[in-house]
């Protein structure tokens, strides 16, 4: 079958749905690869490179005579009625904020799988495009908060006398969080974390950091979320975190769920207690953000000198690897629709929804909107 590549079009996408490394793998399953030219540029991939890997590369239109289709972000409702009936789509569709697309998928036949929905279970960990882009936007959050703090993060004895090491609070231990930790600790800061999953507290010691247990009810959600909580108990929340965020000097938040508005977790009221210089780093910036303030794409200064850096586009910030992780995600889904016969491939893509992974994450086919078990 041919599989396509579109470059991304949405501003701010420097990532590409497929890497070089990653297509023979598609190649030797009996797949025709076809990049459009200046892909993955953005990336540091060359045209070259997609060639030397077995694809070819082609100007403008890629999407009509294809079957199956990848990209990062979601085909527009134009591009996807270009498409010829039947085709298979696999991008972030989101099934709350992409509502025109998945329309038009619907009424163009096209059968369209969102990696937002891929389920949180062993089997398809090497299928997770979220875990895999948190990664990236976790190392990046501990990288910017460095650049932008007036402070070393490590303890350096020097002539000049001691350095004390900068104190970071990371609020959410999912995979971005762990992974601002992990970077923190590297860069010789003192880290604490605070997760409204008493879970993650060994997730969060094994990291070298310290766990920050406010004595308050649990709100452990399916899939490894965490449970939408309460006005009241945010509030008890905000209230006991105050004094911890007041005496950091950087404090970068990670709470975000897939589909929904960002959890409130600091105040304006609760940043201005911190100290002149401090940094706030916000990955959930823009799906509403964790802070109060936070503006996606920005550096927003308070009236006490506070830094609050808004996350945009984030994962795209590391272009290289994160298209490099991305492109195993979903070529690995791609291969799980492979279909055959006597243990040998046929060179087709057919879903299979018998597959609780397929089921979960394909939104549209054959003219409905798909539920899961329907």
């Amino acid at each position: 079958m041919r599989i396509a590549v579109p470059k991304e079009i949405k501003p701010g996408e420097k990532r590409v749905a497929l890497v070089p490394d990653i297509i023979s793998k598609l190649i030797k399953s009996g797949h025709e690869v076809v990049i459009e030219s200046g892909a993955g540029v953005a990336a540091e991939y060359s045209d070259k490179q997609f060639i030397d890997a077995g694809a070819q590369i082609k100007s403008g239109d890629v999407l009509s005579n294809s079957d199956v289709i990848l990209s990062v972000q979601p085909l527009t409702p134009s591009q996807i009625k270009s498409l010829k009936k039947g085709a298979l789509t696999i991008s972030f569709l989101s099934p709350v904020t992409a509502s025109d697309s998945i329309e038009a998928a619907v009424s163009n036949s096209i059968t369209s799988l969102s990696l937002e929905l891929v389920p949180r279970i062993s089997r398809a960990q090497s299928m997770d495009a979220l875990t895999s882009q948190a990664l990236c936007a976790g190392y990046k959050a501990s990288l910017v908060a460095a650049e932008l703090s007036p402070k070393f993060f490590p303890l350096l004895m020097t002539a000049a006398g001691t350095v004390t090491p900068a104190k970071v609070i990371v609020l959410g231990a999912g995979v971005a969080g762990l992974q601002a930790i992990a970077t923190a600790k590297r860069l010789g800061a003192v880290v604490s974390a605070y997760d409204v999953r008493p879970s993650s507290a060994d997730e969060v010691k094994s990291m070298g950091a310290k766990f920050i247990s406010l004595e308050l009810e649990a709100l452990e959600g399916a899939g490894g979320y965490a449970r939408e909580m309460t006005e009241e108990r945010a509030a008890k929340q905000r209230d006991l975190l105050t004094p911890y965020i007041a005496a950091a000097d950087v404090l970068i938040t990670t709470a975000a769920v897939p589909g929904r508005t960002a959890p409130r977790l600091v105040t304006a009221q609760m940043v201005s207690h911190m100290a002149p210089g401090s940094v706030v780093v916000d990955l959930a910036s823009e799906s509403g953000g964790n802070v109060e303030g936070s503006v996606a794409g920005q550096i927003i200064t308070t009236s006490n000198g506070v830094k609050i850096w808004g996350g945009k586009d984030v994962p795209s910030q590391l272009a290289y690897h994160a298209s490099m992780l991305f492109s195993r995600n979903v070529v690995n889904l791609l291969l799980l629709m492979n279909k055959s016969v006597d243990g040998k491939t046929t060179g087709e893509i057919v879903p299979d929804f018998s597959d609780e992974i397929i089921d979960s994450a394909t939104l549209t086919h054959n003219g409905v909107r798909r539920e899961k078990g329907k």
